[in-house]
Order: structure tokens, then C-alpha cells, then sequence
């Protein structure tokens, strides 16, 4: 449904994005996930027809932005970070506008703008001004403006960005409802939104794509940080000696615990074993009191982390050895 081939742009001599490449299949979340500053808005700009790309090429549904922008246009719904709501006008009127401008015909246009309103949960607030909403309500009527046309293709450019928790989850709930009949991209730098929400992730960095797979995937790639957490009492450094005798302990660490007279084991297990039933049987051999035992496993932002530090690291060697070779 959307694929990206080789996309870059570049503004004068610094480049926003480079060899950009991805693709998103029918029906599916994707997550385009980055740090402030990664290119993740210059993308979705390109994606939608607001930005010309400066080398690559973009299609949604067969159509090349670029060459086929009036197509394109037809066939996504764009919610940019700020929505572009009109805020003297009802929700209601504001959705007829824009379904008008959508092109949507006039015999279909109360149809589909209902049924926006009811898919973003909006009935309560279709005569309200929109200037007397919420954020959170402002955010649910920039989605239904994106969805008023009934689009394919859903470009989300930080949807859930300053709204709170209870605002989050609303928002969060409605983006997965779309999923099936609409194919989304969500670009956020909020990691947990991209866990709860998205079939797969696409983290770029630095303007460059560092990986594209599903959240279990990369989670599961990253086996280093795989362990147990260990609340004990008694004497913690002989237990941390003890332990890292054992066959499938990598490493252990110590910490102290909020309460007193405790200490935090970090114990990190060798991939693929499972070592939890010996670490009891040693320290409960020693005498030492657990009171909390706890499987830790990679997170998606230990992911990010360990990727976008990696990225840090090549180019400050790649920096560094262009420094040697002209002082030479």
C-alpha cells in the first residue's frame, strides 16, 4: 500500500533524510519511530504531497506522489503534528467543509461525515464550536478530518503528542479501530505508544532507516538484557559472587533497594537459558532471605537505545578516522 524507495531530501547542504526505504502492507500500523530531529516529519510531509523528496521515490496505492500528487491526495488522510482545525466553525460543519474539498459527492457527503463522527466518537460534540474543545476532542476531530473521505492510506504525524493519559488512550483505542480498513503510518518519538499500537516499527535515526521489523522481533533480538531482578536481604556481594559461578549467568550486578537493609540482584541470564530455579537454590543455600524475584526482558526502548547509540558511535569513528587520514 505505501512504499518508499531510496527517499532523501536535502534543505541547501544539509540533509533531512537519506536512502529513506520502507514499506507499509494493506490493513496494517506501521510505527515510524525516531528522536526529535530524525526526519520523521520531513517523511511524512513527502508522503503526503506537502514536500517534494529531492532523489527516491514514493507511492501510495500504486500512485507516485510526485508525479500523481492529485491521486495520492484522494487516496491518504494527513493529520499533521498541529491539526489544521478552523476554530470558529462546529465540528460537524468543519468535517462537511472538508469532505466538500475531499471531494466526497454531495448525496454521499452527510453519510461519510457521520460516520467519521461516530468512529471518532464525536456525536456529543458535532454542534460544538471548535475553539471550545478540548485538546484531546481537538485531536479526535483532525482524525476524523483525515478519515472523512473514507482513504486507504492514514499518514499520523504525532497524534497523541501533549494530550494526557486518559486523552493517550482514547486516541490510542481509535487509531487501532482504523486498523484492517485503512493502512496507517504513525510517526512518534513516544516508545510505549508505538508498543501498544503498531504491527511493525521502523526506527530512523539521523535521517537514516536503522531497522524495520515487529516490536517481539526486535525485543527478542536484543537477548543481552534478558535476567532476573532479585530483592534480598543478607549479604549481597558473596551472593553476587556465588551466582556468577553458575553456568548460564552472564553477569551480575548490585543495587540498593528503597528499603532498608536490602539490596536489588540484576542478574543477566545467557540467551536462550533459563537459570531462575538454580539462583533461588544458591541463595537460599546461603541463607538469603528473597522477597521479590522478577524476569526482566528488553523493552522496545532498550531497542531504540541500543540502536541509535550504535549509529552515534559509527559515524564518530567514521569522524574520527577522516580527522586521521587528512592530518596524515
Amino acid at each position: 500500500m505505501i512504499e518508499v524507495e531510496h527517499l532523501s531530501k536535502i534543505y541547501g547542504s544539509t540533509p533531512g533524510i537519506a536512502d529513506v526505504t520502507f514499506n507499509v502492507e494493506p490493513g496494517e500500523i506501521m510505527g515510524f519511530l525516531g528522536p526529535n530531529g530524525a526526519g520523521k516529519t520531513t517523511t511524512m510531509r513527502i508522503l503526503a504531497g506537502y514536500l517534494p523528496a529531492t532523489t527516491g521515490t514514493a507511492k501510495i496505492a500504486g500512485y507516485d506522489v510526485h508525479k500523481n500528487s492529485l491521486q495520492v491526495r484522494q487516496k491518504i488522510g494527513y493529520l499533521p503534528e498541529n491539526p489544521p482545525l478552523y476554530p470558529e466553525m462546529t465540528v460537524a460543519g468543519f468535517l462537511h467543509f472538508v469532505a466538500r474539498l475531499k471531494g466526497v459527492s454531495a448525496g454521499d457527503r452527510n453519510r461519510q461525515v457521520a460516520a467519521a463522527i461516530e468512529r471518532c466518537n464525536l456525536q456529543e460534540k458535532r454542534n460544538v464550536l471548535i475553539r471550545k474543545l478540548s485538546k484531546g476532542f481537538r485531536q479526535r476531530v483532525g482524525i476524523a478530518q483525515a478519515i472523512v473521505h473514507d482513504p486507504p492510506a492514514i499518514i499520523l504525524d504525532e497524534p497523541t503528542v501533549g494530550l494526557d493519559p486518559r486523552q493517550i488512550i482514547d486516541v490510542r483505542n481509535l487509531i487501532k479501530s482504523l486498523a484492517g480498513s485503512h493502512t496507517i503510518i504513525l510517526s512518534t518519538h513516544i516508545l510505549p505508544e508505538v508498543r501498544m499500537t503498531c504491527d511493525r516499527v521502523t526506527i530512523i535515526n539521523r535521517g537514516k532507516v536503522v531497522v524495520t521489523n515487529t516490536p517481539d522481533t526486535l525485543e527478542a533480538g536484543l537477548a543481552e538484557g534478558s535476567g532476573y531482578e532479585i530483592e534480598i536481604d543478607g549479604d549481597a556481594e558473596a551472593a553476587k559472587n556465588q551466582l556468577q559461578q553458575l553456568l548460564n549467568v552472564r553477569k551480575v550486578e548490585v543495587e540498593k533497594s528503597v528499603v532498608e537493609n536490602r539490596a536489588i540482584l540484576k542478574v543477566i541470564a545467557v540467551p536462550g537459558t533459563e537459570p531462575g530455579r538454580y539462583i533461588v537454590q544458591v541463595l537460599v543455600n546461603m541463607g538469603i532471605g528473597v522477597f521479590e524475584m522478577r524476569r526482566t526482558r528488553p523493552s522496545l526502548e532498550d531497542v531504540f537505545l541500543e540502536l541509535t547509540t550504535e549509529e552515534k558511535k559509527l559515524e564518530a569513528s567514521v569522524e574520527e578516522s577522516q580527522i586521521e587520514g587528512e592530518a596524515s
